[in-house]
């Protein structure tokens, strides 16, 4: 898989960019704030309709501007597709595929398959468990599209069911059949969403943890050895043997976790009602990190923490290229913060990747082993603003205002 074309339109420091792309390794040079950045930001966002370093839509418009539109043209074993994404502010977003109008902007998802490593990475090791979660959804979701709505389903009823129990909390005396029933509903759709959620992440697990393992063994050989266990909100009443990452899938799995859910949803209702808060689920869910038989969080040295970062995302990029398409390996500034070893490590994947495109303060921070096509990423003041543009090699030709 491929981009051969690349479009933007006030999308961050972009009021307009047309590029035509090749296989093989790309890299955007350019000093930090020029906009380089942004151009992976992009693709990113169009295979995951997520951006790696904010949380919301509204900061990839640019100032000024009321909506902004991100569009490839990516060629996968010989088929060509376009497809672009219209980001409104204040109104929903808007996608299309060959020109015609999607139903919903999640529709494109699978039809660009990403991996990007960056310097936000290293909160996978040092974050919140919500980093870890949003890497284990978004794999899940590359893999199989279908996530997307059972991620989307998910989190609308846990809104739901999460204002209920306030509401229900705060009159907990007053509080009737009729609204515990209500709860009983909301209880049920939480529980076949979250299972169905729960039991992808932990086939992920499974097929992850070898990935992994020789990912970090390739990087840091001299050190501990690497695993992931996921660690699960439904504690005692999830059967050990699901958290087992050599576990074979049974056929009636979903239907145990549900059942296992809505048990301990009866357990904890009357802690959720005096909080008002939903404390049971994949949202209270975290991926443990293990070094050795030590945790990674908050154990690891830099260096150690840099190698799992960076072993996660190989991972990831070789158990989406041995299940499917092999996706666009997206490298943003990160050879700068790596040291030889890991530098190679990376280089020696780039080297056999289809597509990598890459971004570099200086072209000395690439690898030499990397020959890779040169272009210059520029900022220019003009009475719109300050506006990034593309040079190709020393400068001469100019791709992009």
């Amino acid at each position: 898989m491929f981009v051969r074309r690349l479009s933007l339109a006030d999308f961050r420091s972009w009021p307009e960019l047309d590029i035509s792309l090749e296989p093989g390794r790309t890299v955007f040079v350019g000093s930090n704030g020029n906009g380089k950045t942004n151009i992976l930001e992009a693709l990113g966002y169009l295979a995951s309709l997520s951006s790696h370093r904010v949380a919301a839509d509204a900061p990839l418009i640019r100032q000024g501007a009321s909506q902004a539109r991100v569009g490839a043209t990516v060629v996968n074993e010989g088929r060509e597709l376009t497809v672009d994404v219209e980001l409104n502010s204040g109104a929903g977003n808007r996608a299309r595929i060959n020109r015609s109008p999607a139903r919903r902007p999640r529709e494109i998802i699978g039809i660009l398959r990403t991996v990007l490593f960056a310097p936000e990475d290293l909160s996978l090791v040092r974050g919140d468990p919500s980093e870890r979660r949003r890497f284990l959804d978004e794999l899940a979701t590359t893999r199989r599209p279908r996530i997307a709505a059972v991620r989307a389903d998910y989190d609308r009823v846990l809104r739901q069911r999460g204002a209920l129990l306030k509401t229900a909390g705060r009159g907990r005396a007053r509080s009737g059949e009729a609204e515990l029933s209500t709860l009983d509903v909301w209880d049920g759709h939480l529980a076949t969403h979250g299972a169905e959620l729960l039991l992808e992440r932990l086939r992920l697990v499974g097929v992850l943890e070898p990935q992994l393992a020789e990912a970090y063994r390739s990087i840091a050989p001299e050190s501990r050895p690497a695993t992931v266990r996921y660690r699960s909100s439904l504690g005692d009443g999830l059967p050990p043997e699901f958290l087992d990452p050599a576990r074979e899938p049974a056929p009636d799995d979903r239907e145990l976790l549900e059942a296992i859910f809505l048990q301990q949803l009866a357990v904890a209702r009357p802690r959720e009602l005096e909080r008002g808060v939903c404390l049971v689920g994949p949202h209270r869910d975290d991926l443990d990190l293990v070094l050795g038989d030590t945790g990674a969080k908050g154990f690891a040295s830099h260096g150690e923490s840099w190698s799992f970062a960076l072993a996660l995302r190989l991972a990831s990029f070789e158990l989406l290229r041995v299940e499917g398409a092999e996706p666009v390996l997206l490298l943003d500034d990160v050879f700068a913060e790596l040291d030889r070893r890991r530098r190679s490590a990376l280089a020696a994947v780039a080297a056999g990747a289809e597509q990598v495109l890459m971004t570099a303060a200086v072209p000395e921070d690439v690898p030499g082993e990397l020959e890779a096509t040169r272009i210059g990423v520029e900022t220019t003041t003009m009475e719109s603003g300050r506006v990034s543009r593309l040079v190709v090699g020393d400068g001469a030709e100019e791709v992009s205002r």
